[in-house]
């Protein structure tokens, strides 16, 4: 498993995803935090969640994990040592509670285990990025589907956000948005995510 120091998250950079909760689109990229104990193997074993807890959804994402310190006009490809897939697992009722009060998404968002991540790839270049496709399978059925090229903001955009307001420097992971199609999962689900046709990863609910 790869060393990670911060794990910055995007919520709401797809737009169909924010229209599917009822959510307005954001005017500037959306930021949060999950810890580093949130990150967690998707290498077909089981990945345990609280079960207790109400709804625990998915949300299925490509994650940037960072080679090198930011620096002013640093591009993405000299920045992002690889790229992975991840879930951003949240409690869905946690957070409809905790959102309604004002309050941080860190319960709902920031368990141990909340934020999976598949094996890393060497990064493919924005040709083949624009061009593939990540997928989210829940028991054989795929569920999710998304392509950076409907992100509201584009992955530059990300990491000059990221870097100039909080910093990123090397383990940092950014993942970088969901596309439509977050739905619940429960024990014993089987959950696996492709790049266009291959499994990079999987796990099932515990």
């Amino acid at each position: 498993m790869i060393a990670v120091t911060n794990v910055y998250c995007v919520g709401r950079n797809y737009k169909k995803h924010a229209e599917e909760l009822g959510n307005d689109v954001p005017s500037e990229p959306m930021i949060f935090l999950k810890p580093s104990h949130a990150v967690c193997a998707m290498n077909d074993g089981t990945v345990n969640l609280p079960q207790n807890s109400g709804e625990i959804h998915y949300e299925a994402e490509l994650v940037l994990h960072i080679g090198r310190a930011y620096e002013p006009g640093i591009k993405v490809e000299d920045i992002v040592g690889s790229v992975a897939l991840g879930i951003d697992f949240t409690l869905r009722d946690v957070q409809s509670k905790i959102k309604a009060k004002g309050h941080p998404w860190t319960a709902a968002k920031g368990f141990r285990n909340s934020a999976p991540l598949t094996q890393e790839s060497k990064f493919p270049g924005f040709e083949a990025l624009n061009e593939g496709w990540f997928s989210l399978r829940k028991n054989g059925e795929t569920v999710q589907r998304g392509n950076i090229r409907n992100m509201i903001f584009d992955l530059q955009t990300l990491v000059d956000y990221i870097g100039e307001h909080y910093g990123l420097g090397e383990g940092d992971l950014i993942y970088t948005g969901t596309p439509e199609g977050v739905g619940p999962t429960q024990a014993g689900d089987v959950l696996e995510l492709y790049w266009n046709e291959e499994k990079w990863g999987g796990c099932t609910v515990g």
